[in-house]
């Protein structure tokens, strides 16, 4: 047995960090393993999200094209079979906002659009924002009424 080898039981020391900036004869004193000036060197120093240490950062390298429309609305789509499902199974002849959230196929935010896929069997009232070409035409074929929720409003005001 050797004094010199004594080393506590593995997984008893848990702070094994670096002591750093306890002078010269620590090993770590000095520059404290910063390097010598520049911004990392000093306290208080964090780099800005996405910083790259002077590269030119990725959003910035990654070439922009295209053009988004800040006053675009997004309309959910519900197309006439859909409908015509929903008046087959619930026997109903309106269709309206209340009625497509109670059945999961709108969120009270969304403004809705009547689509033209599918067939229309049966004669409907339909009262969204708004409606395709084909969609409130078939809708009218059927003796229905396709009714804007946007204009219903505006007559009113």
């Amino acid at each position: 047995m050797n004094l010199s080898k004594l080393t506590p039981a593995e997984g008893s020391v848990k702070n094994a960090k670096k002591r750093l900036g306890r002078g010269q004869g620590s090993g770590k004193g000095g520059t404290s393993t910063k390097g010598h000036k520049g911004a990392q060197s000093r306290s208080g120093y964090s780099a800005k999200r996405g910083f790259e240490g002077g590269q030119m950062p990725l959003q910035r390298r990654v070439p922009k094209f295209g053009f988004k429309n800040i006053n675009r609305v997004e309309y959910r789509g519900i197309n006439l079979d859909v409908i015509q499902g929903l008046v087959d199974n619930n026997k109903v002849t309106t269709v309206d906002l209340e009625f497509l959230i109670s059945k999961g196929l709108a969120h009270k935010n969304d403004k809705v659009k009547i689509l033209g896929r599918g067939e229309l069997n049966a004669k409907v009232d339909v009262k969204v924002h708004a409606f395709s070409a084909s969609a409130k035409s078939a809708i009218e074929a059927k003796g229905g009424k396709a009714e804007s929720v946007e204009k219903a409003a505006a007559e009113k005001a």
